[in-house]
């Protein structure tokens, strides 16, 4: 039997490397999916619950392994429900392709069953390169392209075949007018930075006093020269939180995330600096940080489209980052006067006393957890070679100011889409680019119940294959859609609305173990240390379900009057947990200010 244009395709994917297809059947890909059969299973077909699952584990594993992730659907409504995994992939830069069905050649233009015009679907979030197969001989260029595209730019790219042409036979380009040949593979540059530009930028940072260093995704691979940096200038380092791993938090003078989600000693950091030093971050919230007219900036990124758009920048490199720190280091100049260092290490050493005691208030409500002392407690244990997921929500607060960094622990969530719902396919994506370490999913019930507990499902498909057992999905169990609630409650001054918050109150941990998973409920905070010992040294993946209190409020490190004013608006106004939110609110207020006096005694 010669080769089909499905058979290329998949031996294609192999000669990249390429070995997990993250992906749904449907029989706009029955020409790929036998092409599948025919090649033993090479690449991997690893079989989501949804085509948007599977979007989020090629994002996943893209994510944790640095790799182009590949997905697969079929055509109509198995590649729209790629969509939000995609321009999460966009949104946060993460390399991924998407191979897509589509009905017949003979049909298109027909207003046929399940046609869409994908070309015109895929055409902002792939804006990069998304293209349309007709005739067997494209192959080559269109999974090379697709593949190099994703890689070069950091961004999702789409193939669309239609049916047809995947059960035709292959035929390769030939030497003749309007064939186009490929070829394989792509050396990454290490882009170097400019001489005169790094002079500038030393000189900038050399004459300040108070120097601030905020570091994002872009500056992985990076942490030996940003410590330097940082100890040459005495500077503090907040992250934004794509680069929350990027540094571990048991340096001292790391500050921790930066922003809605962040933490005090970040806040006052860019507040009180007068020089900043960006790297690899196009954090968006300008409103935290310095002043404009505050401090002389210098940005350094590899993405000449994303810099300096964020802060009156005064030297925009584009260059790598540990190439530009390394060529920046000779000519940086030791602050001898150490005052600005200490105190940023002073704030920091505060922060960590108050967020322990913080997470040690206990709810006033009975068979209840402060959810700050779930991840406080995960942080005490979690393995140094861990991977650690969050879902948006709530659930992504206390992972964004309560997890520490430590040893070579890996973390990431939706970051710019903030999109609910990838907390557990992030980690299962994880697991198949990392199978010998453990994973650890942080997710919301509201997220649980929107997709997460049918992806436990693919976790027990798979879970016997990965040679490290251990994955923990942690549901943060309050029965309400938190963060919504409080958004509600601050920005528009509104009490919580009941019937768009309140969640059916099931158990995630009686349907983990329904389908062979282990589990453990968990109501009483002084139950967390050993939950956690339990679940980090199962033989098989492990829901923990932790009844956590809803009225635990997650204030931003600066909260402004007007939402301040807004909140108590929100309460007098008849909000049916005023009083539960008074309460825990003002017990996790008073610590920071407790964790103060006793470092200041």
């Amino acid at each position: 039997m010669s080769q089909t244009v499905g058979d290329y395709i998949l031996a294609r994917l192999r000669e990249w490397d390429v070995e997990k297809v993250f992906a749904y059947p449907g029989d706009g890909i029955n020409g790929i999916l036998a092409a599948f059969g025919r090649a033993g299973n090479d690449p991997k077909f690893i079989q989501s619950r949804h085509e948007e699952m599977s979007a989020f584990e090629a994002v996943g594993y893209a994510k944790f392994t640095g790799e182009v992730g590949v997905c697969m659907a079929t055509s109509g409504p198995g590649a729209i429900h790629l969509l939000n995994g995609l321009y999460d992939a966009k949104m946060d830069h993460v390399p991924v392709v998407a191979i897509v069905g589509q009905t017949s050649r003979s049909a298109m233009g027909g207003a046929y069953q399940q046609e869409v015009d994908l070309a015109a679907l895929f055409k902002d979030c792939c804006h990069q390169f998304v293209e349309t197969a007709m005739v067997p001989s494209q192959f080559p260029n269109l999974v090379d392209r697709a593949i190099r595209v994703a890689r070069t730019t950091k961004s999702p790219t789409c193939i669309i075949v239609p049916s047809d042409l995947q059960e035709a036979p292959y035929e390769p380009p030939q030497h003749a007018f309007k064939e186009v040949p490929s070829s394989l593979g792509i050396a990454q540059p290490m882009l170097a930075p400019e001489g005169e530009a790094l002079a500038r930028a030393a000189a900038i940072l050399n004459s300040g006093d108070k120097v601030a260093i905020l570091v994002g995704q872009g500056a992985r691979g990076a942490r030996q020269e940003l410590m330097q940096v940082a100890d040459i200038l005495g500077a503090g380092v907040a992250k934004a939180l794509l680069g929350k791993d990027v540094l571990a938090d048991d340096l001292p003078f790391v500050t921790g995330s930066i922003g809605l989600l962040g933490t005090r000693p970040s806040y006052e950091l860019m507040m009180g600096c007068d020089t900043l030093l960006t790297v690899g971050s196009s954090f968006p919230y300008t409103q935290f940080m310095p002043q404009l007219d505050q401090a002389r900036a210098v940005q350094i990124d590899a993405d000449g489209s994303m810099i300096g758009m964020r802060y009156p920048y005064e030297v925009n490199i584009v260059a790598d980052a540990k190439a530009a720190l390394s060529a920046l280091v000779p000519q940086l100049e030791r602050k001898t006067d150490r005052s600005w260092r200490e105190k940023v290490e002073h704030t920091v050493a505060r922060w960590w006393d108050a967020v322990e005691r913080e997470a040690m208030v206990e709810p006033g409500e009975p068979d209840m957890v402060n959810p700050m002392r779930v991840v406080w407690e995960l942080s005490q244990q979690v393995p140094l070679n861990a991977i650690v997921t969050s879902d948006s929500g709530s659930a992504a607060n206390w992972y964004a100011r309560d997890l520490r960094m430590r040893g070579e622990v890996q973390g990431t969530l939706s970051g710019n889409l903030a999109t609910m719902g990838p907390g557990v396919p992030y980690a299962i994506g994880a697991k198949f680019g990392h199978p010998e370490r453990p994973v650890i999913a942080l997710v919301g019930d509201g997220a649980m119940q929107m997709n997460g507990l049918a992806e436990l499902v693919t976790i027990h498909r798979y879970w016997e294959e990965w040679a490290d057992p251990r994955l923990v999905v942690c549901v943060f169990h309050n029965n309400d859609l938190n963060q919504v609630t409080w958004e509600m409650r601050a920005m528009e001054g509104s009490p919580k609305f009941a019937e768009s918050q309140r969640l059916p109150d099931i158990s995630y941990a009686a349907f983990a173990r329904s389908i062979g998973l282990n589990a453990i409920e968990v109501d009483k905070g002084d139950q967390l240390t050993g939950a956690w010992r339990e679940a980090l040294t199962a033989k098989r993946p492990v829901v923990l379900d932790v009844r956590t209190d809803p009225n635990y409020p997650p204030i931003p490190p600066h909260a402004t009057f007007d939402q301040m004013r807004d909140v108590v608006k929100a309460l007098l106004g008849g909000d049916e947990n005023a009083w539960q939110v008074v309460r825990e609110g003002t017990k996790t207020k008073l610590q920071e200010l407790l964790a103060g006096a006793r470092r200041e005694s």
